[in-house]
């Protein structure tokens, strides 16, 4: 990819016409006050109180069974080595892209800035209620393999 035409291709590629290549998108009707009342308040307290009665029901009424955080710290990527998390995003949003044009499955990119196990664990455990999967990603050895054995531990 390194003569001039393809490295530019990629880059209008990623760039127009909206950067990058994901986008999230309502799964439900929003153009009316009623639709608006019941997406947030006040019909928005009857599946908060279902999922507080039983847990199980996120699943019923969010979307997190079909949302995957892809999570990087940009440590090891592709074969550019440790170029930081925010170098990291497109390759994070190609993989969401993945998952979505293969199996229709949602993916948010996080991208963290750490390099410490400890810290990188933790980010993810506190955000893991939110996603039904967790995809590590492009994160260096050994680190890596600490990070995958905890949260595999550490989290269903």
């Amino acid at each position: 990819m390194r003569n001039e035409r393809k490295r530019r291709e990629a880059l209008v590629y990623h760039a127009k016409p909206h950067p990058g290549k994901i986008q999230v998108v309502p799964t439900k009707k929003y153009s009316t006050q009623r639709d608006l009342s019941l997406a947030y308040s006040p019909g928005v307290a009857e599946p908060c109180l279902e999922i507080h009665k039983n847990v199980e029901n996120v699943y019923k009424y969010t979307t997190k069974g079909n949302l995957v955080a892809v999570i990087s710290n940009g440590t090891a990527v592709l074969g550019l080595g440790d170029i930081g998390p925010e170098a990291s995003k497109p390759v994070m949003e190609g993989k969401g892209l993945l998952f979505k044009i293969f199996a229709d499955i949602d993916v948010f990119d996080i991208e963290v800035d750490t390099k410490d196990v400890d810290a990188f664990v933790n980010t993810v455990k506190n955000i893991a209620p939110t996603f039904g999967g967790i995809n590590l990603e492009d994160i260096a050895a050994p680190e890596a393999f600490e990070i995958e054995r905890r949260l595999k531990a550490e989290l269903d």
